[in-house]
């Protein structure tokens, strides 16, 4: 089964052709970095704009890649939500037309899901029933999985994602866009003990996350060391990285004891993160548990993953008509 996926949920415009939901094909993906790094954060509208510029080009240049016309396509498959409403459009109508002129099946995507699924794309199954941890600029979600289709949300961000609290912290360090990637490089090396940054753990056996206070306690650490902040940024960045990471991992860890499973998903575009892979690595490692963390590529947003999410929801029947419309705050897991 051949699917074309289509994500536009935030300023990257992607398609991909994978087979069987675990075979990628190729994959065209376009950046608009370029355009937000000046305003520290994606602008909605310019994002809306890139979209329709790029869409039917990167479209043409996976079917071009994968020596591939739409009448060898099977499916057609795109991020319905959550995201920008306007860059969400951008994809289902282009989607929809398509589906509609060559009388394929339609599968609206949800992102969060498509980022459980981005292991696939390396010849992993997923071992039902298991955790995963969805951490993002925008996102940061516990789902426990039942099987296939079956998740149930147990923990979120109170506040700031994870990936937004790092981004915050590389602008108020005057480090630029997007921060999180920077901070990581600058922390290589450094010391992530020199500055006690404070850990939210929100209490014993909480799955949620709260990231706010320490944006806060960064903030009046740079106001009250403004001469000794350049000389120690390197550290300031490995501290804080660090802070993240540790509620990270251990909240993923508390999730596998809470629910009786041996396998943890970590996805999202902070999971290609070099601290959080390594020390998830070592923490599942010594526990005994089968971590399933896709490649870095595979972590951050792409077209891939949407079409591996929509090979599971064919094979269960499950497809959408040309009433299918965005959501921008679509929910996974009740």
């Amino acid at each position: 089964m051949l699917i074309l996926g289509i994500e536009t949920s935030c300023d990257e415009t992607a398609a991909a052709i994978v087979r069987d939901g675990c075979e990628p094909l190729g994959e065209c993906l376009s950046s608009q970095v370029h355009l937000h790094e000046r305003y520290g954060g994606v602008v909605p509208e310019l994002a809306c704009r890139g979209h329709v510029t790029l869409i039917d080009r990167v479209v043409r240049q996976v079917l071009e890649q994968c020596g591939l016309s739409l009448s060898q396509l099977d499916a057609i498959a795109v991020t319905q939500g959550p995201g920008l409403i306007g860059a969400l459009l951008v994809g289902i109508a282009f989607a929809k037309s398509l589906a509609y002129a060559r009388r394929l099946p339609l599968v609206g995507i949800n992102h969060l899901e498509g980022h459980l699924y981005a292991i696939c794309l390396e010849g992993k199954k997923i071992q039902f029933p298991c955790v995963a941890l969805v951490v993002s600029g925008g996102h940061t979600h516990l789902f426990y999985l039942r099987q296939a289709g079956d998740y149930r949300l147990i923990g979120q961000t109170c506040d700031d994602a994870a990936g937004e609290a790092l981004d915050k912290a590389a602008r108020l360090l005057g480090l630029g866009y997007p921060g999180g990637p920077i901070l990581d490089r600058l922390a290589a090396g450094a010391d992530p003990a020199r500055i006690a940054f404070p850990r939210a753990m929100l209490g014993p056996g909480s799955l949620d996350f709260s990231f706010s206070g320490l944006k806060t306690f960064l903030l009046r650490y740079v106001n009250a060391h403004p001469s000794e902040v350049q000389e120690q940024l390197a550290d300031i960045a490995a501290s804080y990285q660090q802070a993240i990471v540790d509620v990270l991992v251990e909240k993923a860890l508390r999730a596998v004891q809470a629910f009786r499973v041996d396998s943890v998903i970590v996805g999202g575009g902070v999971a290609s993160n070099t601290v959080l892979r390594r020390q998830m690595e070592e923490s599942t490692r010594r526990s005994g548990i089968q971590l399933l963390l896709p490649r870095p590529d595979y972590c951050t947003d792409n077209a891939s993953m949407i079409s591996a999410a929509a090979y599971h929801q064919l094979v269960q029947g499950k497809t959408h008509g040309i009433e299918l419309d965005a959501c921008a705050n679509l929910v996974l897991g009740g």
